[in-house]
C-alpha cells in the first residue's frame, strides 16, 4: 500500500502490527535515511543491537537469497522482535520478498531503502498493490518541510531560534534533507554553549544552499528588491527554468495578492484575507506578504497583471528574446514596488 507522510508518522508513533514491511525509497536520500532510522527505533532502542537489527546488502541478496530468508526467520537471542534492513534494494529483489512474505507468520520487520527506484519500478509497484507492505515516496522537501525539519531539530537539541533567524535558515538551505541536516548540526556546533540562534549565526555558519525557486523570485519582485530579483531570475534560467513558466509562476503571485485585496476591500484584516488563500501562506513568508499588501494598490495590482499578460504573450509571439522580455519585465515590476514602499 501506498504511504503517506502522514501515516507514516502514524506508524511511528503506534507501529501496526499488520504491516511487515516497508519500501523506503525517493532521491531524497536525507529523508529515506531518516525514516529508515525511526523505523528501526519502532523496535530497537539501539540502531546497531547485534540481537535485534540485522543490516543486509541488495547485491549480496541477489547472489544468495538464503541469506536474507535466514535473517527475516532467525528469533532474538535476547527475545523480542528483530527487523532486518536492506540497502541499496532493486527491482532484482521484488521476487525475494514476495517469496519472503507469502504466508510468513514471523513478526519480524523488513525495511528496504533505495534512492535509485522510482514509481514505475517493479519493486514499488510491488509494495503498493500488497496489504502488509507499506511503499513510502521520499522526493525533495518542499517549503514547509524544511520549516519543520529545522525547527524540529533545534527543539529536539533545546535551542531556541526566532522568526527573523528561522526564515533566513530555510532561505538558505537546499530541498535535500540529509543535506539540510548536516548544516543544521554544524550551526549547532558552531553555537557552542549558546542556546539560542541568531542571524548572525546562520550569516556566519551557514552558506546559502538553496537552489533558487519561483517563489523566491515572486516574493523578491513584489517586495521591491529589484537586484535580488534579478539575480534570482538568473539563476533559475541557469538552472533550465521556462521564461514562461516563470511569468506565470509571477501571475500566479500577484492574483493571490489580488484575492486577498479584495477580502480587505470586504472588511477583512490583512491576515483573516491571508488565512483564507490556499494554499496557504507558509509562516516565514507571512511578514514579507502582509508587506507587499500594504505596498500595492488594486489598481496597480491589475496593471502588474496586464503586464504580465503581455510578456507571456511576447515571449510567444515576438522575434524578441524571451529571455530579455522577462527580465525587463521584473526590472519593472520590482522597481516600481522599491518606488512605493519608500
Amino acid at each position: 500500500m501506498i504511504y503517506k507522510a502522514a501515516q507514516i508518522e502514524k506508524y511511528l508513533k503506534k507501529p501496526e502490527a499488520n504491516i511487515k514491511a516497508f519500501l523506503v525509497y525517493g532521491s531524497n536520500e536525507g529523508l529515506v535515511a531518516e525514516y529508515v532510522r525511526k523505523l528501526i527505533l519502532t523496535v530497537s532502542k539501539d540502531l546497531y543491537d547485534p540481537f535485534c537489527v540485522a543490516y543486509l546488502n541488495g547485491a549480496d541478496i541477489n547472489s544468495d537469497s538464503g541469506i536474507l530468508a535466514a535473517e527475516y526467520n532467525s528469533q532474538s537471542l535476547m527475545g523480542g522482535r528483530r527487523v532486518v534492513v536492506v540497502k541499496d534494494a532493486d527491482n532484482n529483489l521484488t521476487k525475494h520478498f514476495k517469496i519472503l512474505l507469502e504466508n510468513n507468520n514471523s513478526d519480524t520487520l523488513l525495511v528496504a531503502q533505495s534512492s535509485s527506484l522510482n514509481k514505475k519500478s517493479s519493486l514499488v509497484l510491488w509494495a503498493e498493490k500488497e496489504d502488509n507492505v507499506a511503499a513510502v515516496a521520499c522526493y525533495e522537501d518542499r517549503d514547509e518541510d524544511i520549516f519543520a525539519t529545522a525547527r524540529a531539530k533545534f527543539i529536539e537539541s533545546g535551542i531556541t531560534i526566532n522568526n527573523e533567524a528561522l526564515q533566513l535558515l530555510c532561505a538558505r538551505l537546499s530541498n535535500d534533507r540529509k543535506t539540510n541536516l548536516g548544516e543544521i548540526e554544524k550551526l549547532i556546533t558552531y553555537l557552542g554553549d549558546k542556546k539560542n540562534v541568531t542571524p548572525e549565526d546562520i550569516k556566519a555558519a551557514i552558506a546559502d544552499q538553496s537552489s533558487s525557486s519561483g517563489e523566491d523570485l515572486c516574493y523578491f519582485a513584489a517586495g521591491g528588491y529589484a537586484e535580488k530579483a534579478v539575480a534570482s531570475l538568473q539563476k533559475m534560467l541557469n538552472e533550465g527554468e521556462e521564461p514562461v513558466s516563470i511569468t506565470r509562476a509571477l501571475t500566479y503571485h500577484f492574483n493571490r495578492l489580488l484575492i486577498c485585496m479584495a477580502e480587505m476591500e470586504n472588511g477583512q484584516n490583512a491576515e483573516v484575507a491571508m488565512k483564507k488563500l490556499m494554499p496557504r501562506v507558509l509562516f516565514y513568508r507571512e511578514t514579507s506578504f502582509k508587506r507587499q499588501l500594504s505596498i500595492w494598490s488594486k489598481d496597480r495590482l491589475f496593471g502588474v497583471l496586464e503586464l504580465l499578460y503581455k510578456c507571456e504573450k511576447d515571449c510567444k509571439t515576438t522575434n524578441m528574446p524571451p529571455v530579455d522580455v522577462l527580465g525587463y519585465t521584473v526590472l519593472q515590476i520590482a522597481s516600481a514596488a522599491a518606488k512605493m514602499s519608500r
